[in-house]
């Protein structure tokens, strides 16, 4: 395991059903229920499978060319049954277009290539999601 592996956030709730995250950076953000226009976990998570993915397929496109317009949809069916809750179905479609011009073709080229090996192989979160990893849960001392 490298020195820098290790990967972490603090949740503090700021109010019923009103949380905020921190990263080591200092950045934050907020997420709750549902009940507002806060994100929910559940939609943290969709959201992580998208960002991280979408970082993989920006940085394999945009040195080629500039995309016009990049957008990913992200999408699950919440269940509850015998293994409780969780998402099943989840899908991750990108819509991306660029703009006539050098590297544009390229880019266009490269793009289902890149989409498929973020998801195979450099997407921690997809890749934790789909490989399956157990999560240990405790109470810590106050």
């Amino acid at each position: 395991m490298s020195e820098n592996s290790a990967r972490s956030v603090t949740v503090e709730r700021t109010a019923t059903g009103h949380f905020v995250a921190t990263n080591t950076r200092g950045g934050t953000i907020n997420f709750g229920t549902g009940s507002d226009s806060e994100f929910t976990p559940v939609e943290l998570l969709l959201a992580a499978l998208g960002g991280c993915t979408a970082v993989d397929v920006d940085l394999a496109t945009s040195r080629h060319a500039e995309p016009a317009s990049f957008s990913v949809e992200v999408s699950g069916n919440k269940i509850n049954d015998e293994l409780g809750n969780r998402l099943t179905d989840l899908a991750v479609a990108f819509t991306v277009t660029f703009p006539d011009g050098e590297g544009a073709e390229r880019a266009r080229t490269i793009l289902p290539r890149a989409v498929k090996t973020s998801h195979d192989r450099l997407c921690t979160v997809s890749r934790t999601v789909e490989i399956g990893t157990p999560v240990t849960a405790t109470v810590e001392d106050a």
